[in-house]
């Protein structure tokens, strides 16, 4: 027992309104700030943490569970806000030591091209990491096409990159989206399976030779026009969805790539809604999921008078 706190904390720096505590003894974050800050009730604290106000080891975290050791650095600043992110292109859902899960908007690229190094979610979140240090890193671990919307995440070291690319198809459990195609699929529900290939204008296709694909589709909702389907991945194929769908007769509205007649909504109707994976640190199960965009439900109500 030493003193009032038993996560063995010592005797905070203040700077300003900052306020840093090395650990001493391992503790889950929460408990830690409850009993490193006793001057503030139960739900401060909590708000503090949900506020993107508390970094450990420099990293922000909201994490009530994030694992403390001996040694770390945890940092708590009192100004609210002060460490809030925004940016009109992407939210992030969720932050720890380790990884960085975001939900792109639409019309984003994931990571640069030729023509495009800024507009990025990769430099987006680059930037935002550099704020706690200025050698902090983010790295790719899987990408969603430009106007694709929805969740992806990625690491925060090359070490964690390394562990996810290794075990990817034992650590992520289930990626699903959902889509507006044209028309109504004949079957309810069912698997697309193929072999993909891409060619010299970078169109996928399904061929006699090629990388396997594995779609599950069921149909969620439906008019005559557009039905609304979601998709889980069993492979992570470029331009999987797209192509699957459309050789099956029922393109992603909008997407003229690959046989759309319409775009109603003058966007790609592709999102990536759920995202379930092990974390490579903690190894809990990790689930994120969000909601149907409304233009997607909106889309699907309507009829052809």
């Amino acid at each position: 027992m030493k003193g009032k706190n038993d996560t063995g904390r010592r005797v905070p720096g203040k700077r300003g309104r900052e306020r840093v505590f090395t650990v001493e003894a391992v503790a889950r974050l929460l408990e830690y700030l409850l009993a490193s800050l006793p001057d503030k009730s139960r739900n401060t604290v909590k708000s503090i943490l949900t506020g993107r106000q508390v970094s450990v080891n420099g990293v922000v975290t909201t994490r009530f569970d994030a694992p403390l050791n001996p040694g770390d650095t945890v940092k708590v600043n009192m100004e609210k806000g002060s460490m809030a992110f925004s940016h009109p292109d992407l939210e992030i859902v969720y932050e720890d030591e380790a990884l960085i899960v975001i939900n792109k908007h639409h019309g984003l690229l994931s990571v640069a091209t030729d023509r495009v190094r800024d507009q990025t979610a990769y430099f987006i979140l680059t930037d935002h990491v550099r704020h706690a240090s200025p050698a902090n890193r983010i790295f790719v671990l899987h990408r969603l096409d430009r106007d694709t919307s929805g969740l992806m995440m990625f690491a925060k070291s090359e070490q964690v990159q390394e562990v996810m690319q290794r075990g990817w198809d034992e650590m992520v459990v289930s990626r699903k989206y959902v889509a507006v195609v044209e028309g109504q699929p004949a079957r309810e529900s069912g698997v697309i399976s193929s072999l993909l290939r891409e060619n010299n204008a970078m169109n996928v296709y399904s061929a006699e030779e090629g990388k396997r694909a594995v779609t599950r589709y069921t149909v969620l909702k439906s008019n005559r026009l557009y039905s609304l389907v979601e998709l889980e991945l069993e492979t992570g194929r470029k331009n999987q969805i797209r192509v699957h769908v459309a050789e099956m007769g029922h393109p992603v509205a909008g997407d003229d790539k690959y046989g759309a007649r319409t775009n109603p909504i003058h966007r790609l109707a592709l999102h990536a809604r759920e995202l379930h994976f092990i974390h490579p640190v903690s190894r809990e199960m990790m689930h994120f999921k969000t909601d149907i965009p409304k233009r997607f439900e909106l889309l699907v109500k309507r009829r052809d008078h």
